[in-house]
């Protein structure tokens, strides 16, 4: 998922819209107008600390054995203390949701308009992916497996037997290869704006080919140079307001190179062969006007996995964070639904 400006959208009505951060997305619009290159005003700015905001769950470091460290946030869900290990699907104690940020944000950034409504029902975990933001860092190259299975270690060192993935756009691909490799963990699937594969069309796969050529050349550029760039490309897109600031630092963390390959992984990514076999209860968030995973791939994912509901929503790929009043409630009655159909699985089998 990528940030961009939508135009106004003035067909909700109030009771539609989620809780969320007072002007929060009116203010990230306005900062994600193009400002004055960086160049032309004298330089970058300054490197200065900046805070998280109030209303983001605690975030803090989690260090994967043999893997790295990377960066979660958590809530804990209704009647569940602090730090608490919770063992999902026997009715006594709140579903985790691990939520999966789309290619070139992190889990604050694509997720933060649903935490206020999906922390009363479930508990919700997000990840920073490798590469992003203050996820895992290595020489190794990107592959979306190594995603999936950064995922089950986090729930590992969280206490955390089973879970549903949540996937937005490149976390779809993350959410089904951790069925597909780890299916006695993942109890349900929720995709949003994916697909099962992204390379159907001739300029797509050129686009995806030219990234072969991007991450070599990545790789050959020297880190301080790497960083220099992608600072001046985050400085020239957001100004300078508090919400801004934040958005920025959440970027300009991302390790370019690592970017970059993130974007090759995505456009090598197929399940149309084994998407089929999914066993779990699935439900798939279309958003109806997206341009960058077009709505008609959306349904074949959803027709292709047996049972899964389907829950739309009208806007593009950013409505999750720009349009969260359309977005929020299609997410919240999704999960309600895989989480009730996973809950009578687990009492039929009990």
């Amino acid at each position: 998922m990528t940030i961009g400006l939508p135009e106004h959208d003035d067909t909700a009505t109030p009771s539609d819209r989620p809780a969320r951060s007072p002007r929060l997305v009116n203010r990230l619009r306005r900062s994600a107008q193009p400002q004055q290159p960086a160049s032309q005003q004298g330089g970058p700015a300054a490197e200065v600390a900046v805070e998280s905001p109030h209303w983001l769950p605690p975030g803090r470091p989690i260090e994967l054995a043999g893997r790295g460290t990377t960066w979660i946030h958590e809530m804990n869900g209704p009647g569940q203390a602090p730090g608490s290990r919770v063992r999902a699907g026997d009715g006594a104690e709140p579903h985790t949701l691990f939520l999966l940020h789309g290619w070139t944000a992190t889990g604050a950034l694509n997720w933060f308009p649903t935490f206020a409504d999906l922390g009363r029902r479930f508990r919700v975990v997000t990840i920073d992916h490798r590469g992003h933001g203050r996820g895992i860092r290595n020489w190794h190259r990107f592959r979306l497996e190594d995603c999936a299975d950064d995922l089950v270690a986090v729930a590992d060192e969280l206490g955390i037997e089973r879970f549903i993935p949540v996937g937005y756009s490149m976390g779809g691909p993350i959410a089904q290869l951790a069925w597909r490799r780890h299916r006695d963990r993942v109890e349900g699937m929720v995709l949003c704006a994916t697909a099962r594969s992204f390379t159907g069309r001739p300029g797509e796969k050129a686009l995806f080919g030219v990234m072969a050529g991007l991450s070599i050349a990545a790789r050959l550029t020297p880190g301080g140079l790497q960083r220099s760039m992608n600072e001046r490309v985050l400085l020239s897109r957001f100004e300078d307001t508090p919400e801004g600031r934040w958005a920025v630092d959440e970027m300009r963390r991302h390790d370019p190179r690592m970017i970059v390959e993130a974007g090759q992984a995505i456009g090598r990514f197929t399940s149309h062969s084994w998407i089929g076999g999914v066993d779990v209860p699935s439900a798939v968030v279309v958003t109806e006007y997206d341009s960058v995973v077009p709505a008609h791939r959306q349904r074949r994912l959803a027709a292709s996995i047996p049972g899964a509901t389907v829950h739309e929503v009208r806007g593009d790929h950013t409505v999750c964070v720009l349009r969260p009043y359309n977005f929020v409630p299609a997410l919240v009655e999704a999960c309600i639904s895989v989480t009730a159909r996973a809950s009578r699985r687990s009492q039929a089998a009990s």
